[in-house]
């Protein structure tokens, strides 16, 4: 896995919209980051806990099950760990997570050598139940902006925990890519963009995708996918991290004040609200964001003056049914 990934898999990934790989983290590389978020929570529930806002700091519980035992005594759980609107925790382990050597290499198979780390990433706790845990039909493409559907965005989707049918893995739409954008709809369920069924690809059947700890689900920012409801009494912990070549628009180097919607669409990023970075430059080594620090620094820049979202002229959803199960 070093080398990157084969032939095979790469055609898989065009063909078919997505490519599981079970082997590309060990779990000493992902137990690092399951024990910086159990720290954040840690910290946020014994802040909880003195504000009497909890009854408990459930400290015994596994990380499989503590979040979900002190969001059902307070919500505030969350916002430490996914934000408010984007991006969420950005701690020394998560860094290291998503700049992995091996990863890497499957995203230079992919992408070629020059790796932009997208700016939309997300750090998923999926609870038993937990309606924000269930998102429907949607395409990545469908947040960005449209002077980049014809570009390759790697969706790399990567549980912290194994993801099966019955804790809520992915659902995705082969082939569909291949279709371009579909309609999109605002105010679906959870307040998420939606595919209805009626505007996804005739012909194709979903395929439920689990992962196990350790695995990589790649998919385009094309593909259709979506997660349905669970009620295993487990937290089915994800990461997505996005990664382009330096090819596709981006905001390197840009600060937010730098935006305008009236600039050459390919000097305006993807995704403008959140901060793209560099993670390998054999053509500007110097650009590459090399440590933790840096990293934070870039992303914080977005934190508290966001430029305005993509436009794509979505409306809202005149009915919002929950996705269901397979």
């Amino acid at each position: 896995m070093p080398d990157g990934l084969t032939e095979e898999h790469i055609r898989h990934l065009h063909d078919e919209g997505y490519l599981m790989v079970p082997d590309v983290f060990t779990d000493a590389e992902i137990q690092p980051l399951r024990d910086e978020i159990t720290d954040v929570i840690d910290g946020v529930a014994r802040d909880l806990l003195v504000a009497g806002k909890i009854s408990r700091t459930w400290e015994e519980e596994p990380f499989e099950t503590r979040l979900t035992r002190v969001f059902s005594e307070c919500d505030e759980i969350l916002p430490p760990i996914v934000g408010r609107g984007g991006g969420g925790h950005s701690g020394p382990a998560f860094f290291k997570f998503i700049t992995n050597v091996r990863l890497l290499g499957c995203i230079e198979s992919i992408v070629g050598p020059e790796i932009i780390g997208s700016a939309v990433y997300r750090i998923r706790p999926k609870m038993p139940s937990y309606e924000r845990g269930a998102v429907p039909w949607h395409q990545d493409s469908g947040y960005f902006s449209p002077h980049c559907d014809g570009n390759l965005i790697v969706t790399c989707w990567i549980p912290l925990v194994d993801a099966t049918p019955e804790n809520g893995c992915l659902h995705v739409l082969p082939r569909a890519h291949k279709s371009g954008v579909a309609r999109h709809f605002t105010h679906g369920p959870s307040g998420f963009l939606v595919i209805k069924d009626e505007d996804l690809p005739v012909g194709e059947q979903p395929v439920v995708v689990p992962v196990p700890a350790g695995g990589v689900l790649f998919m385009t920012n094309l593909t259709p996918h979506r997660s349905s409801l669970h009620t295993k009494d487990v937290v089915r912990w994800a990461v997505d991290v996005r990664y382009q070549s330096a090819d596709v628009p981006n905001n390197i180097g840009k600060s937010p004040n730098d935006y305008s919607a009236e600039r050459p669409t390919h000097e305006i990023a993807c995704y403008p609200p959140e901060a793209d970075f560099v993670l390998q430059s054999p053509a500007q080594p110097e650009r590459v964001v090399d440590s933790w620090q840096v990293f934070h620094e870039i992303r914080q820049r977005f934190e508290n003056d966001r430029p305005p979202g993509p436009q794509r002229g979505w409306v809202p959803a005149d009915t919002a049914q929950a996705p269901t199960s397979q």
